[in-house]
């Protein structure tokens, strides 16, 4: 078996240097403002994935100086309790940034409550507000999992101007504001998913790879320019045949370790720089609160 060649783009230590550099802010600024910055995450039901995000997301406030508001609703809890907490905390000078962690259960409906938080507020960067904000190229609150992409990139002074990046998956999550953020860098950009025909044939053009599919192991070494840059924001967990599960990306991590430049891991790549941004995005409402 060849030696890995790739360079890994370590989320988790960037992550950790980003939560160091959010304290040190906090604990100067909160003298002046007479409070901590704040998040509410609101969960609703039992799924114990979710659970997990949420306790992570309180254990990285904790860290940072941020004050959690977490609320945690039972399945039946209606649209209209919601909307009406939603409001509330909208209104909360306490409160900086308000998230609602998906999936929700099959009776509400998702994006009409995202769209009921503030834009000035809204944490994962989801409100249309923010997506028009990006897509004009104005200020404003990022998607976290696309903003942990590029600063991650920016950390290890990975170029893009020029370049060809491929993004395969087109989620409003991730897809979509991925793209823009890379052709807001100068990148010429193509969105290919799925259903894309001769995919093979556009991925091997990319100089950055993003995979964003869902879709365990769907970007094999074949697939990838010899050199270039794979960044793998796919988190599915699998389990072998002893019945030991484990966390793994969208892509075929050690055979294209030995094609890629560099490349992101599963865990420890994209899924930290996903928290330290949520983190980032609540500081500068908080921040925005202040005049700076």
């Amino acid at each position: 078996m060849n030696r890995q060649t790739a360079k890994i783009l370590d989320g988790k230590a960037l992550a950790d240097k980003i939560q160091q550099e959010l304290r040190q802010t906090i604990t100067i600024v909160q003298g002046k403002m007479g409070r901590w910055p704040g998040l509410a995450v609101l969960m609703v039901g039992d799924n114990p994935a979710s659970a997990a995000y949420v306790r992570n997301k309180e254990k990285s406030c904790a860290k940072v100086g941020i004050t959690s508001f977490g609320k945690h609703f039972p399945t039946q809890t209606s649209q209209t309790e919601l909307e009406e907490v939603i409001a509330e905390l909208n209104e909360d000078e306490r409160v900086d940034g308000i998230l609602v962690q998906l999936p929700l259960p099959n009776h509400l409906d998702a994006v009409s409550l995202l769209h009921r938080i503030a834009p000035d507020k809204d944490a994962d960067g989801l409100h249309p507000v923010n997506l028009g904000r990006l897509v004009r190229g104005e200020i404003g609150l990022r998607s976290c999992t696309p903003a942990g992409v590029m600063r991650l990139l920016a950390e290890y002074k990975i170029p893009l101007q020029g370049k060809n990046a491929v993004v395969v998956g087109r989620s409003i999550l991730v897809g979509k504001p991925m793209a823009l953020m890379l052709l807001e860098a100068n990148a010429t950009v193509t969105i290919a998913h799925s259903k894309s025909q001769n995919l093979p044939d556009i991925t091997q053009n990319a100089d950055i790879l993003i995979a964003a599919t869902g879709i365990t192991g769907m970007i094999t070494a074949e697939m990838v320019k010899p050199g270039a840059v794979v960044v793998d924001v796919g988190i599915n967990r699998v389990t072998d045949n002893s019945g030991k599960s484990r966390l793994v990306g969208d892509i075929q991590f050690e055979a294209i370790a030995n094609v890629a430049e560099y490349i992101t891991p599963v865990p420890g790549g994209i899924g930290p720089m996903t928290v330290a941004m949520l983190l980032q995005n609540t500081v500068s409402s908080y921040l925005q609160t202040t005049g700076n």
